[in-house]
């Protein structure tokens, strides 16, 4: 699996990792200093083990369309509270 992704102009290396209250959280870093680019995951409840809910609205506007791109996440194939959910590609 790729781990770069152009999101927002930047260049960034992603991250998977865990929300403290469960869930999948995907962050993104720019390859250059290592700053945070963005979070592009939120958690939210009731989601499926392998579901993933993304923000893409406001600074993250477009982060599903890099992440599908990218070949980190299949399209979205419903929405929760606004949220498009996602699975990771395999």
């Amino acid at each position: 699996m790729n781990k770069r992704v152009n999101f927002a102009g930047y260049e960034c290396e992603y991250t998977i990792g865990e929300y403290a209250n469960g869930g999948t959280a995907i962050r993104l870093v720019d390859v250059n200093d290592g700053y945070p680019v963005a979070t592009a995951s939120v958690w939210i409840g009731n989601l499926f083990v392998d579901e993933i809910a993304i923000k893409d609205y406001s600074e993250n506007e477009g982060m599903v369309e890099a992440l599908v791109n990218a070949g980190i996440i299949d399209p979205p194939h419903r929405s929760v509270n606004g949220f498009p959910i996602v699975r990771l590609k395999d």
